[in-house]
């Protein structure tokens, strides 16, 4: 039982606990979105007023393509969402926070006329002093 518990308590699981519940939430409001505000829209535009009332049939069965068009729609939605204000965001948070670590440097200054010379050198090109290395 202890490494049941412990199992429960990771990070991870709780983690992945909160953001279902946070993506059950935010697919329920843009459901609503989508079927409150861009069907009607949509509709407006096409002069249907729902899309979901949308079906045909054929031997008396019915096939309602106006749902299918609806959850597309919520599906087109909720992933442009995620991009725009998740992943976008986050890259961009990523990119600020990492630093490249400065280059080692390939030269150094003499120490005799302070004139560049590689690091490896062990005397100056320019004034052929020795150099400590």
């Amino acid at each position: 039982m202890r490494g049941f518990k412990a199992f429960l308590l990771r990070g991870n699981v709780v983690d992945l606990a909160i953001a279902f519940v946070i993506g059950v939430a935010f697919s329920a409001v843009i459901t609503a979105f989508v079927k409150d505000l861009v069907t009607p829209l949509i509709a407006a535009i096409g002069g249907k007023p729902d899309l979901a009332s949308l079906y045909f049939t054929i031997n008396n069965a019915r096939f309602l393509y106006g749902d299918f068009i609806d959850a597309i729609l919520a599906f087109l939605i909720i992933a442009a969402v995620i991009y725009f204000f998740v992943v976008v965001p986050y890259g961009a948070l990523l990119a600020r926070s990492r630093k490249e670590p400065p280059a080692d440097p390939t030269t150094k200054k003499c120490t005799e006329c302070l004139s560049e010379i590689p690091v490896g050198a062990r005397r100056c090109a320019f004034c052929a002093s020795p150099q400590p290395v």
